[in-house]
């Protein structure tokens, strides 16, 4: 069989299993053993498994269940609730002031994890009935909160970059550096649409009315004791991995120490706590290695079958300008997003793309931001949208999957400006970078 008629056979045998219900990581392991079997009969299992173990020997992936520990960890410590609290009195009396301090927490709560779900959770369970009981347009409340919480896919340290970088080759440390302006960018767009939508129509975000919120602006500086602990936390990270101090699977292990000591200074994280942040690491984690084991395994065996080899054929082929293969790329990234998770996505696709992006000159680094951007749209894209399941699974009753759905469209509509501008003007990612080099 041709390997055109067998890339077809691939893709309908995913598809056929995942409507089945079998889950992605079990869909694309099996699919993977039975190529191996068809095409080299038994050796074939060997393949299977060394492909998957030069995955499991890069350094730089033991960093992911340290970030999902000091996330859970923070969940358990009261730490977001008291920044909240304090982003609360310092924005006072103004109009959608707890909307746009949700986007300034969810940039600090980033910063501090690089996991998506737990923020969302978070600021679902304490924003969300905030904002409701304050009279806030609920589609503008649970967009921005949706919105505001996939932030974590582009502010450092995010998993996503950390997974990206591993996989294709490409410096974690420039990555990071890459995605932070981007992903302030992001915030921005989204504080600007916040406010812009609350002075037109001023119902649509009523002024949070507490004691403190009513004080001059030096006496709120005050009340931000809750900004401390934070801002130490993301500067023994972030600060480890900029000045070259530690790597970033040593700054991660550091982050979650700090976040422990963090969470006991605070004398909110029980012993109780403590064991359920650490299951909730270890299912995270085995989720995860579930589905990179059985992407990697299926692309191992697609490229020993010269599929890969094809893809990169067919996008290098094309008889068009190279920012039109890039805008394909992106294309195929957001059709995969719809039916597949991102670790999946990076798994199965970098192996491809990145060859093509250093083929046409390129700079790795930029398309990486493009590919953490394309993650971020997916995360709010129905029909699968992580980001609005994960603040499904915490909001009042009365709020349905479809009003979700509905409330981020405006926010995919910022993303993909974002993403637009990112294209236009690649300094945006690469500036940062080369004030290091």
């Amino acid at each position: 069989m041709g390997i055109e008629y067998l890339t077809l056979v691939i893709i309908l045998a995913l598809f056929a299993l995942m409507a089945a219900g079998v889950p992605l990581g079990a869909t694309t392991l099996l699919v993977s053993v039975v190529l191996a079997l068809a095409k080299f009969g038994a050796p074939g299992l060997i393949l299977v498994s060394s492909n998957v173990l030069h995955v499991f020997v890069k350094e730089t992936m033991i960093a992911v269940p340290f970030f999902i520990l000091m996330a859970n960890i923070l969940e358990r410590g009261g730490v977001a609730r008291e920044l909240f609290r304090s982003m609360a009195i310092l924005a006072g009396q103004m109009r959608g002031g707890v909307a746009v301090q949700t986007v300034f927490v969810s940039v600090i709560l980033a910063a501090m994890s690089g996991i998506v779900g737990g923020e969302i959770v978070l600021l679902g369970l304490i924003a969300l009935p905030q904002m409701f009981a304050l009279g806030y347009d609920r589609k503008l409340s649970i967009g921005a909160i949706a919105a505001s919480g996939s932030l974590a896919t582009m502010i450092p340290p995010s998993v996503v970059l950390i997974v990206y970088g591993a996989e294709a080759g490409v410096s974690i440390k420039a990555l990071f550096s890459a995605g932070l302006l981007p992903g302030l960018l992001l915030a921005m767009l989204y504080v600007g649409y916040v406010v812009l939508r609350c002075r037109i129509n001023p119902a649509m975000g009523p002024a949070l009315d507490l004691p403190e919120t009513r004080l001059p602006v030096h006496r709120r500086l005050l009340h931000l004791k809750g900004l401390i602990l934070p801002f130490i936390l993301i500067g023994g990270v972030l600060g480890t991995i900029y000045t070259g101090i530690a790597t970033v699977t040593e700054s991660a292990a550091v982050g979650a120490a700090g976040a422990i000591l963090v969470a006991m200074l605070r004398r909110e994280l029980t012993v109780e706590g403590m064991r359920d942040a650490l299951w909730s690491t270890v299912v995270t984690t085995a989720s995860i290695i579930w589905l990179v084991v059985g992407a990697v395994s299926l692309v191992g065996i697609y490229n020993l079958m010269g599929g890969t080899a094809f893809l990169r054929g067919l996008l290098t082929g094309l008889d068009v300008a190279p920012i039109v293969v890039i805008l394909i790329m992106m294309a195929i990234i957001v059709v995969l997003g719809t039916f597949m998770d991102w670790i999946a996505i990076v798994f199965i696709t970098v192996p491809v793309f990145a060859p093509v992006v250093n083929q046409l000159g390129y700079d790795p680094v930029w398309f990486g931001i493009l590919f953490a951007m394309n993650i971020q749209i997916y995360m709010l894209s129905p029909p699968f949208g992580p980001a609005c399941f994960y603040l499904k699974s915490v909001a009042p009753k009365d709020v349905t999957l479809q009003e979700i759905f509905a409330a981020v469209l405006p926010f995919i509509g910022l993303q993909l400006i974002a993403l637009g501008l990112v294209i236009a003007f690649p300094q945006i990612a690469l500036w940062l970078p080369s004030l290091g080099q």
